[in-house]
């Protein structure tokens, strides 16, 4: 499911910018190598960072993302050549047997449905060579983080190179259960267009994601807390069996 934050191709342009020094990529960049992983598939790539890292470094890498806008963005990057970019989600993937999987920057919260975020696992699944990993964060909703999410506390102002200075911030919509509705306003300075990016992210407590694990044929062996992020993310590292029993 996306919203206009991946969709629309102006705030695809103004994402990184935005979203800032990515300093949870050195991280995946250590459990990777943790893992001895020469192959990733990149799901939910966005704008390419960690792909295009990864490529840099040597790996094989597939980056996955079903917004046409986030892999424009990503496609016109130093060393993107080096990828292999796939517009979609999980069906859209062919034959792999990669070492790596991973969904950085929250992607995991994006699946509404425990039907959707099964499929997405299965999926997932299908494309690991045995014995291969799946690691990704998710939002930790023990502490409730959202409800400190509005304007005064997630306002920012930044400049982009050809979009130039934007304000934005982030306001909660609505709660329901473990789904939990935001809106993002961005206003342009330069002609003053004022979008608003519409969304919703489930967030599932850890027993329901470690269960949803299981069910989906993986092995669990990691759950630590995001070194970036500390209190308020939970990094999962499973393992598709090397073996069928």
């Amino acid at each position: 499911m996306q919203d206009a934050l991946f969709a629309e191709p102006r705030l695809a342009r103004i994402y990184d910018v935005w979203e800032g020094e990515r300093v949870d990529l050195p991280s995946y960049l250590a459990i990777a190598a943790e893992l001895g992983a020469r192959s990733v598939l990149d799901v939910g790539c966005g704008t390419g960072n960690w792909a295009c890292m990864l490529a840099e470094r040597g790996f094989e890498v597939v980056g996955l993302d079903p917004a046409a806008a986030s892999l424009d963005v990503a496609r016109a990057k130093p060393g993107a050549q080096r990828v292999r970019w796939i517009h979609g989600d999980v069906r859209s993937l062919p034959d792999l047997a990669v070492d790596l999987a991973t969904m950085t920057g929250n992607v995991s919260n994006v699946f509404l449905s425990q039907q959707e975020w099964l499929a997405t696992l299965g999926g997932v699944h299908a494309a690991l060579r045995p014995g291969g990993h799946l690691v990704f964060e998710s939002v930790d909703p023990a502490g409730q983080p959202w409800r400190s999410w509005n304007r005064d506390t997630t306002y920012v102002r930044r400049e982009s190179a050809d979009a130039g200075a934007f304000e934005s911030w982030l306001e909660v919509t609505g709660v329901d259960g473990d789904l939990v509705s935001t809106r993002r306003t961005y206003v342009f300075a330069a002609d003053g267009a004022t979008l608003i990016s519409q969304g919703t992210r489930r967030y599932p407590p850890r027993p329901v994601i470690e269960d949803s694990l299981v069910s989906a044929g993986y092995e669990l062996t990691d759950v630590r807390g995001a070194p970036d992020r500390p209190g308020l993310e939970l990094v999962f590292i499973a393992r598709k069996p090397a073996t069928t029993s």
